[in-house]
């Protein structure tokens, strides 16, 4: 056999062999994903839920196009509508904790053309944009009480903001949270900011807060109009420095503190998860370099090692206080969110 034809042909099919290797370990991830999605909507289904924790589920739904559990979700919300226009609200509740689950509603309201759903996002957007107390800003204040903002608040009106095309609100929400909240200096968000008192309520830099965060500006980011590049870019170098800011702080195992850059507080399983579901969203769009990749593959790792046998993610900032580990709603939620994000970052053409 003719010397050079050799060693093409066994280049050749070792060219073809390691794409067959890749394209198999691909399918076992997505089959893996897919596993794990299942398990831990059935876990979260099961759960208690408080207006947030419905709207998030309802998100994560969303973003596992699991069209039926979108609509069940959004009905179930309705239920517990209030006179003012909030949705979901079981307890007395937050301001703004109900616009979590803004965007779903929305597309339910679309699928459906079902005239009760769409009346009930209607009358959460009039709650989020004309009646809910802000400051002279116009900036929303988080909970009834003190004048607060939490860093909490960058997933929750923005978002649905965003998806209703009201942009500019969505992105004044952003630019007034971030203003109080954020600190140059350790790259990292404080979780609360009492207007009032014009002071800092909680300045630790909760892990679950800066999450919060950077879901809500991945998300933002996403509806954004193509025409609105500039808004897009700024709204990534936010989401860049929150991520950076907390991969500075990430432990050898893949996850966080809760007060990421206190390590006596203890190791917490959502902020891995949240920071992944991001960094996939931003790979994916390419607003992010494509070496993120690896970094959110290694905390779906180490979040992936927490689940249990039913299904439930352990070891997160965990309900009802959220002060110590356990589980939670938006534990299972981002745990769907990311996993449905891997699968779309795997599936999609590697940059060239």
């Amino acid at each position: 056999m003719n010397r050079r034809y050799f060693l093409y042909g066994t280049a050749s099919l070792g060219a073809r062999g390691a794409m067959a290797q890749t394209a198999r370990a691909t399918a076992a991830q997505e089959s893996e994903g897919k596993r794990r999605i299942q398990k831990a909507t059935e876990a979260a289904m099961a759960m208690q839920r408080r207006d947030w924790e419905q709207g998030t589920l309802a998100q994560a739904m969303l973003e596992a196009d699991d069209r039926e559990r979108v609509i069940l979700l959004t009905k179930a919300a309705i239920v517990q509508r209030v006179r003012d226009g909030r949705l979901a609200v079981v307890v007395s509740g937050s301001a703004t904790d109900p616009a979590m689950g803004g965007e779903a509603y929305a597309r339910a309201a679309e699928w459906t053309a079902d005239p009760q759903i769409q009346q009930a996002v209607q009358g959460l957007l009039d709650w989020i944009r004309n009646k809910a107390r802000r400051n002279a800003d116009g900036i929303l204040y988080h909970v009834f009480g003190p004048p607060e903002m939490w860093s909490d608040g960058f997933n929750c009106a923005p978002p649905y903001l965003a998806a209703m095309g009201f942009y500019d609100e969505a992105l004044g929400q952003i630019d007034g949270y971030w203003k109080r909240l954020w600190n140059p200096e350790k790259k990292l968000l404080a979780h609360i900011w009492d207007d009032g008192e014009q002071q800092f309520k909680d300045k630790d830099f909760w892990g679950g807060g800066s999450g919060w965060a950077a879901a809500g500006l991945a998300r933002v980011i996403r509806r954004l109009p193509r025409e609105r590049r500039q808004d897009r870019e700024r709204l990534a170098a936010m989401a860049k420095d929150i991520v950076d800011g907390c991969l500075a702080c990430q432990r050898s195992d893949g996850l966080f503190h809760n007060v990421v850059d206190q390590p006596a507080t203890f190791v917490e399983t959502n902020l891995a998860q949240m920071l992944a579901f991001a960094a996939y969203e931003g790979t994916s769009a390419g607003w992010l370099p494509e070496n993120y990749l690896a970094r959110a593959n290694r905390m779906r790792d180490a979040a992936r090692a927490k689940m249990d046998p039913f299904g439930y993610v352990q070891g997160v900032c965990g309900a009802p206080g959220f002060d110590r580990p356990g589980t939670s709603t938006e534990g299972q939620a981002f745990c769907i969110m990311m996993e449905a994000a891997g699968a779309k970052a795997a599936a999609r053409p590697a940059r060239g």
